[in-house]
């Protein structure tokens, strides 16, 4: 699994710091985590095939999380897309992709599936397959915004060539039903059990994504024991008055969620456009005084997420 930043800024656009955009590239799938402007421009330079994007998640309709929606809508015709896109957010999300597309008269050549969320001030699952699922979770922002959370299910434990050996299971196709967790059968009749080969189950990866919010502490178990939180830090603590009224997090108050959360990484995010390259040292000096293990994250900047066996 590896995770994208493709924007890193708040609010507008800057030179060399577009809008914010999260990537999730997980086994060649492609998933989007808010789509500020300028996120073609990323995609391109990091040649990711946005084709293979297969599912974005909204976490509000401010524009500077939204704007660069109409350019990958029109972008995924040209690139002869089979499969449908799949978009998820908070109600809105569907006024405004449908009015892009009909103010832009848009050439749409492929399924657009639009999920706005039921009930978004409750944590739910949002999207789910065999192998993962996707949680939001209620944000305290000027209008209705969701944090998200990608859980890896539980994969299978290790298989024991030896111990299949050992118990007289023939190599081939009995091996791969056992790996996947079916019981076999010998010929003598003997029924042999995945837990007699198998070690035990694994746990998989966990990422959380957080922009725009007030600083609530009930963010923190929704994004617990995560491999990275990336989350917004749009303000230095001097001015946490300011963060408060217009419902924006301090990067101090953000790593107190990292560290409650006892999650490894924490990326900063969403930056204030006030400050200047040099002036961000400040928020990320804060943020490690509560959570050492803290990191301005960068347009284009990509964090690669092993499994921990």
């Amino acid at each position: 699994m590896e995770v994208y930043v493709l924007g890193c800024g708040g609010m507008m656009p800057l030179p060399g710091r577009h809008l914010t955009s999260v990537l999730v590239r997980r086994d060649g799938e492609l998933l989007l985590f808010d789509c500020g402007e300028s996120t073609q421009v990323s995609l391109k330079r990091l040649n990711l095939k946005w084709k293979k994007i297969s599912t974005i998640f909204i976490s509000h309709t401010h524009a500077d999380h939204v704007t660069g929606l109409p350019g990958i809508l029109m972008l995924s015709a040209q690139v002869d897309r089979d499969e449908p896109l799949t978009i998820i957010g908070p109600k809105k999300i569907r006024d405004y992709i449908e009015s892009s597309i009909n103010v832009l008269d848009m050439y749409i050549n492929y399924e657009i599936i639009i999920k706005e969320l039921d009930e978004p001030e409750k944590p739910g699952i949002v999207w789910e397959n065999d192998e993962y699922y996707v949680k939001s979770f209620p944000l305290d922002h000027s209008k209705v915004c969701v944090g998200y959370t990608l859980i890896e299910k539980e994969r299978p434990g290790e298989f024991f060539p030896e111990k299949a050996r050992e118990l007289s299971v023939p190599v081939g196709p009995m091996w791969s039903k056992l790996q996947s967790g079916e019981s076999v059968c010998l010929e003598d009749g003997t029924e042999i059990l995945p837990s007699q080969v198998m070690g035990n189950m694994r746990k998989g990866r966990k990422f959380s994504f957080v922009t725009d919010t007030a600083y609530l502490p009930s963010i923190a178990p929704e994004i617990s024991n995560s491999d990275l939180l990336i989350c917004e830090g749009m303000f230095e603590e001097a001015l946490i008055d300011s963060a408060r009224e217009k419902k924006h997090m301090t990067s101090k108050q953000a790593a107190k969620i990292a560290k409650d959360g006892r999650v490894k990484q924490l990326g900063l995010i969403h930056f204030s456009p006030r400050y200047v390259e040099r002036d961000l040292q400040r928020l990320l000096t804060e943020a490690q005084t509560v959570f050492k293990n803290t990191i301005l994250t960068r347009d284009r900047m990509c964090f690669n997420l092993p499994y921990e066996d």
